[in-house]
């Protein structure tokens, strides 16, 4: 599009010239949810402008973890390829340990190939990459270092765009919908009046940290690469290996619990780690020297009181909240971009961008999260769970079902989700050469 006058916004950063933008879509949130949704988009011939409000390479990620689910999706895209190149890791279990032994022990292997496994991969690869591809259509525009501060809206009340500001300088963007995929403190679901939906269903916090491995100690280079949690009474530890030489470890806490454990002192919490994951002892003994190399992250489930407003709908951790349990965050969020997609042609090609219209992808998506808030829950059970039954007689079941159809049905849920959830490749169109959308 042509450039439009330049008119005067006030953002984050104050008053200032701001270029302004026309798009189709308006996607605020460059994360799995937005640029997948975005590329989508481009392949079918809309003008799409992303706003994301860190620059590139900017943003500190933790959940790294993608299910075959969201494998299968990216590689249909072209993009599994190019993000795998630029380093991750395969892991072919996801183990409960309890004082070694293995209480829970879920098998990828007994999926069919090629997505029979779990993908450690830092999200800036993906998202790199899925960047890389969005930037060869002339009708995307990436609109980072900016902050949306207002939801714009024509004379009629219906949101029409968004104004932004920040270290990318000052902008608008005026579109036929915009999305709101900026995450579970969405600032664009809170500019819209939508409630968060909160709920302390879990009730716990998580320490975050990494740690360096080469593999050349005790645990050894040939080991087999797991997603595993260690119980440790009443405080599980998530562990898994990042690319290219870290641990992720994530120690489950009470909520509000870590204040009484760091009030003992940064060496007492050193040992209840190293305690609790004997494997990684000498790491955490060594490597966690101050406070700062710790994140203590809020655990909690959300579903937006709506999902769709005039001119606006939300997806991703922005419309629904998951805890880290089970690595659904990042399969949930693209399989929401690809459901999204088709409607979004379809509310282009209609000139219809009222919440009648856009709140069919809640409709249609609700039982899909539903069933997984659920499945959560029951995880979350598993792994807190102590006594005799929890750690005697739940093993021993859970071998039995491994050879019942059952288990497969078990596991096909997890790793894929809604199986019918498939990309609309019938809304895209041959790309042909376009203008900028500016």
């Amino acid at each position: 599009m042509e450039s439009q006058e330049t008119i005067h916004v006030t953002g984050a950063e104050g008053a200032g010239p701001a270029e302004e933008f026309t798009a189709d879509i308006c996607v605020v949130g460059a994360g799995p949810a937005g640029l997948v949704l975005a590329l989508l988009l481009l392949k079918s011939g809309l003008r799409v402008a992303v706003v994301e409000r860190a620059r590139a390479h900017q943003r500190e990620f933790r959940g790294e973890i993608l299910q075959p689910g969201a494998l299968r999706l990216l590689d249909r895209l072209g993009v599994l390829g190019g993000a795998r190149a630029r380093g991750a890791h395969e892991h072919t279990r996801f183990r409960l340990v309890d004082r070694g032994r293995a209480l829970l022990d879920i098998d990828y292997r007994a999926l069919p190939a090629p997505y029979d496994y779990l993908l450690s991969i830092p999200q800036a690869h993906v998202l790199d990459e899925l960047l890389l591809h969005c930037e060869k259509y002339e009708g995307f525009a990436h609109l980072d270092g900016r902050r949306v501060g207002e939801l714009l809206r024509d004379a009629d009340g219906r949101i029409a765009g968004v104004a932004a500001d920040g270290t990318g300088g000052a902008c608008t963007v005026r579109a036929h919908v915009v999305v709101g995929a900026d995450g579970r403190f969405s600032k664009v679901r809170r500019l819209a009046g939508i409630e968060a939906g909160r709920s302390e269903a879990f009730d716990l916090d998580v320490l975050w940290f990494k740690l360096a491995d080469d593999r050349s100690g005790a645990r050894g280079r040939k080991a087999m690469r797991d997603v595993q949690v260690f119980r440790a009474g009443a405080s599980p530890v998530l562990v898994y290996d990042s690319w290219p030489d870290r641990v992720q470890i994530g120690w489950t806490l009470p909520h509000k619990g870590y204040k009484d454990v760091a009030a003992k002192g940064l060496d007492h919490v050193k040992e209840q780690l190293a305690l609790a994951v004997p494997p990684y002892a000498e790491l955490i003994r060594e490597q966690i020297r101050s406070p700062r190399d710790l994140s203590l992250l809020d655990v909690f489930s959300g579903r937006a009181e709506r999902w769709a407003d005039d001119g606006l709908v939300l997806i991703g951790d922005a419309a629904h909240t998951h805890s880290p349990i089970g690595a659904q965050g990042i399969n949930l969020a693209i399989q929401d971009a690809v459901l999204l997609h088709p409607l979004l042609v379809a509310s282009h090609r209609a000139g219809d961008a009222s919440a009648r219209f856009l709140s069919a992808f809640e409709r249609t998506r609700s039982a899909d999260i539903e069933q997984v808030m659920r499945l959560q829950r029951l995880q979350s059970k598993a792994m807190l769970s102590h006594g005799t039954f929890a750690t005697r007689v739940r093993p021993k079941l859970a071998q039995l079902l491994k050879h019942t159809p059952a288990y497969r049905k078990v596991l096909d849920r997890i790793a894929f989700g809604n199986p019918s959830v498939r990309i609309a490749e019938e809304c895209f169109v041959p790309q042909t050469p376009g203008r900028r959308n500016r």
